[in-house]
């Protein structure tokens, strides 16, 4: 935690036996590695703390991701759904007019059809064949 080599924790020690004396040294020792464990618990739970904020602030960046792409989707949904829509209406209407059109007309082909078929044509009778001439003889042998 620190990177104390052990050199470096005997000198500390060394000193600390001078300062404290040997009576009090285990008292203190004891209290000295409760603050350290306080210490540690404490910087672990600030660690966890931070890293379930950084988590959190993936999350809403992810869920705004998510929803500016819904939001994407259904817009191209909507319009090309008011697309066919307006492409159906035009097929509509044409088959309307189409279909007033065939009324409209109707009345003056049924007219047409009626005076055709109350005077047919006559047609011509052919004229009998008539001889050009004498038919040839034939002599026998």
């Amino acid at each position: 935690m620190f990177d104390i080599a052990f050199s470096e924790m005997l000198i500390i020690a060394v000193i600390a036996l001078l300062v404290i004396g040997p009576e009090k040294l285990p008292k203190v020792a004891k209290t000295v590695g409760h603050l350290l464990g306080k210490a540690q618990r404490y910087v672990s739970d600030v660690k966890s703390e931070i890293n379930r904020e950084m988590e959190i602030d993936e999350l809403r960046k992810l869920q705004a991701e998510m929803q500016t792409a819904a939001r994407k989707v259904e817009g191209d949904v909507q319009t090309t759904l008011r697309d066919t829509e307006a492409d159906l209406n035009k097929s509509v209407k044409s088959i309307e007019d189409d279909i007033a059109e065939l009324e409209s007309s109707k009345p003056a082909a049924v007219a047409t059809v009626n005076s055709n078929t109350q005077s047919p044509p006559k047609a011509e009778e052919p004229a009998p064949a008539q001889p050009v001439g004498p038919a040839p003889k034939v002599e026998a042998k």
